[in-house]
C-alpha cells in the first residue's frame, strides 16, 4: 500500500517539475516556433542563482528573484541575439541555442566550479508532512506540487482569459495585423522568451535543492524535456502536462519493482533467458521515458495532444 502512495505521490511531484521545465520550452515554441537548445542550461542558471541568493538573503527571496533574473537574461538573448539570426531559419537557431547552451555551461563552471555547490532545501520545509508505514513523505515536495499546480493555473489564465493573452497568441499566427494594430511585435516575442526562460529558471530553484545543483544538470535534464515536449505534443500545453505526468508516474514505479526478468517470465512459464533475465524493471526506468518516445513516434507523430506531425 505504502508503495502505491509513494510511488503516486513521487511520481506526481517529479512529473509536475518536468511539467515546470517543460512548459516555459512549450511556450517559446508555440509562440515563436522556435526550439531552444539552451532551454535546460536557463534552468541550471535558475538553481546557481538561487543558490547564491539563498546565501546572501533566504530561499523565499531566491523563490520569485531568480527566475525573474533568469527571464531577464532570456529576453536579452533573444533581443541581440536570436533575433538576428531568426530570418536565417530553423537551423540557425538552433546552432545559435545549441552553442549559447554550452557557453552558459562553461561561464558556471568558471564562476562556481566543476563540483556540485551546497543547495538545501529551506528549513522551514525540511520536515516529514506525513508519515505511513514508518515511511515519511517530504513537506517540501508538497511545496514543489503547489508551486506547480499554481504556475499551470496562472499560464493558462493568461493565455486564456487576459487581453496580453489574446495579443501574444494572435502575433503568432497573424503578426503584421497585429503590428497595424499598434502592439510591438518583436516587444511580444522577446518577452515570450523571457518567460519561457523565466519558467525553466523557477524549475531550476524547485528542483536544484532536490537534485544536484552542479553543471552537468543541463545535460542530464535536457533530453528529458525535448521527450516531454515531443510525446506531449509540439507546441501544447495541456500535452506537456500529461506527458509530464505519464512520465513521471511511469519512471518512479518502475523503480519501485525490483523483480528481474527472469522472475517475471519464470512466472509465465519462460525460463530459458540467459543475460536477459538478469535485467530488473528498476533499472530500465531510465530509458523508459525513451521508449515512451519511440512508441509515440510511430503510432502517433503529432504526440498526444498535438495537431502537426513532426
Amino acid at each position: 500500500m505504502e508503495t502505491i502512495v509513494f510511488g503516486l505521490l513521487n511520481g506526481v511531484s517529479y512529473g509536475l517539475l518536468l511539467f515546470m521545465l517543460s512548459s516555459g520550452l512549450t511556450l517559446i515554441f508555440s509562440m515563436m516556433g522556435v526550439l531552444n537548445f539552451a532551454h535546460a542550461a536557463f534552468y541550471m542558471l535558475g538553481a546557481y542563482f538561487a543558490f547564491t541568493i539563498t546565501g546572501s538573503t533566504s530561499f523565499w527571496i531566491a523563490l520569485f528573484i531568480a527566475p525573474v533574473l533568469v527571464g531577464l537574461i532570456g529576453a536579452v538573448v533573444e533581443r541581440f541575439g536570436l533575433r538576428r539570426v531568426h530570418p536565417n531559419g530553423h537551423v540557425a537557431e538552433l546552432l545559435f541555442t545549441f552553442g549559447l547552451a554550452y557557453l552558459i555551461e562553461e561561464i558556471v563552471k568558471i564562476v562556481y566550479g566543476k563540483t556540485a555547490v551546497d543547495y538545501r532545501v529551506p528549513d522551514l520545509l525540511n520536515f516529514a508532512a506525513f508519515e505511513l508505514y514508518g515511511a515519511s513523505f517530504p513537506a517540501y515536495r508538497i511545496f514543489v506540487i503547489f508551486i506547480a499546480v499554481a504556475m499551470l493555473v496562472g499560464l493558462w489564465f493568461l493565455l486564456k482569459r487576459t487581453r496580453a493573452g489574446l495579443i501574444i497568441q494572435a502575433a503568432l499566427t497573424h503578426p503584421h495585423m497585429v503590428g497595424h494594430l499598434g502592439h510591438n511585435v518583436p516587444f511580444i516575442f522577446m518577452m515570450v522568451f523571457g518567460i519561457g526562460c523565466a519558467l525553466a529558471g523557477l524549475a531550476g530553484v524547485m528542483a536544484g535543492n532536490i537534485f544536484v545543483t552542479d553543471p552537468a544538470m543541463a545535460v542530464q535534464m535536457g533530453p528529458i524535456v525535448f521527450v516531454v515536449v515531443v510525446v506531449g505534443g509540439i507546441g501544447s500545453l495541456e500535452g506537456a502536462f500529461l506527458a509530464s505526468l505519464l512520465i513521471g508516474l511511469l519512471q518512479n514505479f518502475a523503480v519501485g519493482i525490483n523483480l528481474k526478468f527472469a522472475e517475471i517470465f519464470g512466472f509465465l512459464g519462460m525460463t530459458d533467458l540467459s543475460e536477459v533475465g538478469r535485467i530488473s524493471v528498476s533499472s530500465l526506468a531510465p530509458v523508459l521515458p525513451f521508449l515512451l518516445l519511440v512508441l509515440i513516434l510511430i503510432f502517433r507523430p503529432q504526440g498526444l495532444m498535438g495537431e502537426k506531425e513532426l
